[in-house]
């Protein structure tokens, strides 16, 4: 097969993958705060991107979509991240990238979530190891995309030249990571679960309010 065969293959891939977790969206319960707190979410991380575009790779989207996983849960991160590259390119432009970029932000959401159910506390340092990792794992996931879409032939020498390539690309996003999880991190966090708190209901049993 050739490599536009391969890239359709993978935007197929990528397209149901991204679906599927959309689905498990929709199926959750959630009130009309939740959902309008998520597009609120979804378009500041995609607008933080825009200010950022002369900075090759550094932008403050990984930091709230990470961020927002922790706080939200799994699946609200994934929702978040994958709305956010949606939401910025509609100003840096939309092309069969968006859907990798709304994977591999998606993922981020994603880890974030999976952090916090294993019982990590939203420390600065381990929050910016997290930042730091996915600043590689995004270049690398997105390289994927642009080897079997742009790259001929596709061998194991066009394959290394091609990361070679990404390496300062990727360094830049996760030093930037970094940054934004390191000195904003935890106090962004604090803000948004006192704000969860609020959109939470709580169930009043009826014998309760009969002793009233």
């Amino acid at each position: 097969m050739n490599s536009r065969t391969w890239s359709f293959i993978s935007l197929f891939v990528i397209g149901l993958s991204i679906g599927g977790f959309f689905i498990l969206y929709e199926k959750r319960r959630m009130s009309p705060k939740e959902i309008a707190l998520v597009a609120n979410l979804s378009a500041l991380a995609g607008l933080g991107r825009v200010p950022f575009a002369a900075i090759p790779s550094v932008q403050p989207t990984s930091f709230l979509v990470i961020i927002s996983g922790y706080v939200f849960g799994p699946v609200t991160g994934f929702a978040v991240g994958a709305l956010a590259a949606v939401s910025s390119n509609i100003f840096l432009g939309q092309g069969p990238w968006t859907l990798w970029q709304m994977i591999c932000w998606g993922l981020m959401g994603v880890t974030g979530g999976m952090y916090k159910r294993i019982g990590g506390r939203g420390d600065r340092f381990t929050l910016s190891v997290i930042g730091a990792i996915w600043g590689y794992l995004f270049g690398w996931i997105m390289n994927i995309w642009h080897w079997v879409t742009f790259v001929y032939p596709l061998n194991l020498k066009s394959f290394i030249a091609t990361y070679a390539s990404s390496f300062w690309f990727d360094t830049l996003h996760a030093l930037g990571n970094v940054i934004f999880l390191y000195y904003l991190g935890p106090d962004v966090i604090n803000v948004l679960e006192r704000y969860k708190r609020r959109l939470k209901v709580y169930e009043i049993p009826p014998e309760s309010l009969d002793k009233r």
